[in-house]
């Protein structure tokens, strides 16, 4: 918990709080933001820092209050305690990295407005402390209202408060004020950085730009997320799409599209948590049918049939999908296995679980057993038996496939995951003899889990550093409670690492709140793995990508998977539409257009190659299509379309016909002149893809990395920086949860070698 340690009013429904959070105190910056989330089921809400006191550990944010979730802070006092503070985050003010002469030669105006005078504090104390003098306007609706004036008198040498009804200093706008210093006071300045409200920032940017002043301003309050991965921020910066969160949150004022910023910071304010509709349950549960739960006669070329919730119920509600084997079920099709001598299976599966093995003990009912042989190669068993592509994996080279149905193994994998854990089998056995060595993961995702609790195996000391407030990676933010129930297993599997003896801190930013060179020079690290992910979602840079009602698949899942959005109770707003059109044909594309229908959208798939070419698991499509998923393949968007106040009401796609492969194996889709035609929509959801973030790549010297953003490593995760290990999909970009854990598992057999050869 990060405790409030004082709190105070400024003016009225404005509040300051010191909260004691040591990891951002040590590494903030002026310019940059944290996330604050109350409780359990509060929102992630992004706040610029004001101050901070490193001896102390304290960080000071100031908010108004403005509606549910920054009432619920302010109703916090002294000693109680945010659930997390995450940070700090967002590049840090420019001027920071200019040389002391170079500063001194210039002259700054600074001009806040309202709440963001708060955020514009920080920086002119650093000026001051580097013995540069600024100007300061401060401009806010009455004396009653007006904050940190004593503050600001210590480190600006002019101050200059505006009110617009003149009960205090100068009556006016902040913009009437520059104009009068300029004009009539014979001042000039060579840069202006102003924060505040955005139709204020958008005047003084116009102002400015008659003067030829450079002029930076602050797009925090467009943050939703705060790490990249929503795409929600993104703004227009010069004609090109930028993420507020990654490459801002301060931007050339004279390149930004302040009406579009205006336009997009409005999109949730008419849209709260989902709610229950006639004809629609967000958290409805379904009870098993038992009337299939019958003798089984096993058909050697076909698999036992696994139970599914009804497509027709199943898809008003967020319980899980498949139901899964029972002991009489899992038995019988564990005796379809025929044992091979040389099994493929285990050869195509990227941690090499010994699978005949483990269905040898289903056959006979010795679960338990069958429990320990999982346990020994891989960390999460009832994930993968959920959420693996079994079929191009293990069940693509099981013998039984090449005349019939493939023996279910991934369904077997789960059911043993699951018994182990319905009955209590302790898996997590700490060894007994420990290296004295230290090794550190960034990222709490598949692949950081797994080298995580390989190396503590060995006897490593493992901490594994996550950015978010929950320990998962994709698991929690990507992949829907349907398919993967997150305190049901992921959660528990979470935990069997954490029983291994493996250490994980949440809310710390990589990159920000320390580095990698600090923690291999300073913190005592003998190496550290890079299992940060890819979470920056990709778009397709057509017109009218940033209307209000154009999402990233990433936006919505984690709104919905990670903050429980879809939940009665939940802070966090989300906004499905009531038609919209997915755009995609992979994994996350079925994901997020399961989720929108889930939670009361028409829903619409535009894929722009054929559904034999989808990269979506068939039994993702298959799932899709039951829930009434309606499928528009070999077809392309071109363009989405605007209502009047800025919204989506239509998607323009192209057909398409498909020509020779390309580098990807499939065949290219081409378009065909004069095909254009309409989907009417309201929200569109982009489920293009991700990248790796970049930011360990900047804040680390000597790392390589591909044009596209990925870590170069080898197989053995070996990067060009000495100590410095990468595997998953902050290599190979966006990939499956069981390649990232086949990445972090030979990553962890490369580190031990590192270390050994080391010593």
């Amino acid at each position: 918990m990060f405790k409030i340690y004082s709190k105070r009013e400024l003016a009225p429904n404005i509040i300051l709080m010191d909260i004691e959070s040591p990891w951002v105190a040590r590494s903030a910056k002026p310019g940059q933001f944290v996330i604050a989330i109350i409780d359990d089921k509060g929102e992630r809400i992004p706040l610029t820092i004001c101050n901070y006191d490193k001896n102390m550990g304290l960080v000071t944010i100031v908010f108004q209050i403005v509606g549910k979730s920054t009432q619920r802070m302010a109703d916090l006092n002294v000693g109680d305690g945010f659930r997390d503070i995450v940070g700090p985050l967002g590049r840090e003010s420019d001027f920071i990295h200019e040389g002391i002469d170079e500063l001194k030669k210039k002259k700054f105006l600074f001009v806040a407005g309202g709440v963001g005078t708060a955020p514009v504090y920080p920086q002119v104390k650093w000026l001051k402390s580097a013995g540069i003098d600024v100007d300061v306007i401060i401009g806010t609706k009455s004396k009653d209202t007006l904050i940190l004036e004593e503050e600001f008198k210590k480190v600006s040498k002019n101050l200059y408060v505006c009110t617009d009804d003149g009960s205090y200093g100068f009556k006016g706008l902040v913009t009437d004020k520059i104009k009068e210093l300029i004009e009539k006071e014979n001042k000039s300045y060579d840069e202006v950085i102003a924060i505040g409200p955005m139709i204020m920032m958008k005047f003084v940017s116009s102002l400015t730009k008659i003067y030829n002043i450079k002029t930076t301003v602050s797009l925090n309050t467009l943050m939703v997320d705060g790490t990249g991965m929503c795409g929600a921020c993104r703004v227009s910066i010069g004609g090109k799409t930028k993420f507020t969160c990654v490459d801002g949150p301060e931007f050339d004022a004279h390149l930004v599209d302040f009406d579009e910023a205006i336009r997009r910071q409005s999109m949730y304010r008419t849209h709260e948590i989902a709610k229950d509709t006639n004809g629609h349950k967000c958290n409805l549960s379904s009870p098993v049918d038992t009337s299939l739960m019958v003798d089984i006669i096993v058909d050697r070329k076909k698999q036992v049939k696994v139970r599914e919730q009804d497509p027709e119920i199943r898809a008003t509600n967020f319980e899980e999908v498949c139901y899964g084997y029972n002991e009489k079920e899992a038995m019988a099709e564990a005796t379809r296995c025929i044992e091979c001598k040389n099994p493929g299976c285990v050869s195509q599966c990227p941690v090499t679980i010994q699978i005949p093995q483990f269905i040898s003990k289903v056959k006979i009912g010795d679960f338990e057993a069958a429990a320990r042989i999982l346990a020994t190669d891989t960390a999460l068993p009832a994930v993968c038996g959920r959420v693996c592509p079994q079929e191009v994996q293990c069940e693509g080279n099981c013998i039984l496939g090449k005349k019939g149905e493939p023996v279910a193994i991934g369904k077997l994998e789960r059911f043993v995951a699951d018994w182990a854990r319905n009955n209590n089998i302790n898996l997590s056995v700490p060894p007994k003899n420990k290296l004295g060595k230290k090794v550190a993961i960034i990222g709490a995702g598949p692949s950081g889990l797994t080298c995580g609790g390989e190396l503590a195996k060995m006897g490593y000391d493992v901490t594994i550093y996550e950015a978010l407030h929950e320990a998962g990676g994709v698991l929690v933010y990507g992949i829907p409670e349907f398919r993967l129930p997150k305190k049901e297993v992921v959660e528990y599997e979470v935990n069997n690492v954490r029983n291994l003896g493996v250490e994980i801190i949440t809310d710390v930013i990589v990159g920000k709140s320390i580095t990698v060179d600090e923690l291999l020079n300073e913190e005592g690290y003998s190496a550290v793995f890079i299992g940060s992910g890819a979470g920056l979602p990709k778009f397709m840079g057509i017109n009218g990508e940033n209307l209000n009602g154009v999402l990233s698949a990433n936006e919505i899942l984690t709104r919905s998977n990670l903050m429980k959005a879809f939940e009665e109770g939940y802070d966090t707003p989300i906004y499905p539409g009531s038609k919209t059109v997915v755009v995609g044909g992979g994994n996350v594309a079925m994901d997020a257009a399961r989720t929108a229908k889930r939670l009361g959208a028409d829903t619409y798939i535009v894929y722009r190659r054929s559904e034999k070419e989808m990269p979506a698991r068939v039994e993702e499509v298959h799932h899709a299509k039951e829930e009434g998923i309606i499928f528009n393949v070999m077809c392309n968007p071109v363009e989405i379309l605007s209502d009047d106040k800025g919204w989506v009401k239509g998607i323009k796609c192209i057909r398409m016909e498909l020509g020779e492969a390309d580098q990807s194996g499939r065949r290219r889709p081409i378009e065909i002149e004069g095909s254009e035609f309409v989907i009417e929509a309201n929200c569109v959801i982009m489920a293009l893809g991700t990248n790796p973030n970049p930011l360990i790549i900047n804040t680390t010297k000597g790392l390589d990395s591909e044009k596209w953003g990925g870590i170069i490593a080898d197989d053995y995760g070996k990067t060009s920086k000495e100590g410095v290990f990468a595997g998953g999909d902050a290599v190979t970009g966006a990939a499956t949860v069981i390649l990232a854990m086949g990445a972090g598992k030979k990553a962890a057999q490369g580190i031990h070698n590192y270390i050994q050869r080391l010593n």
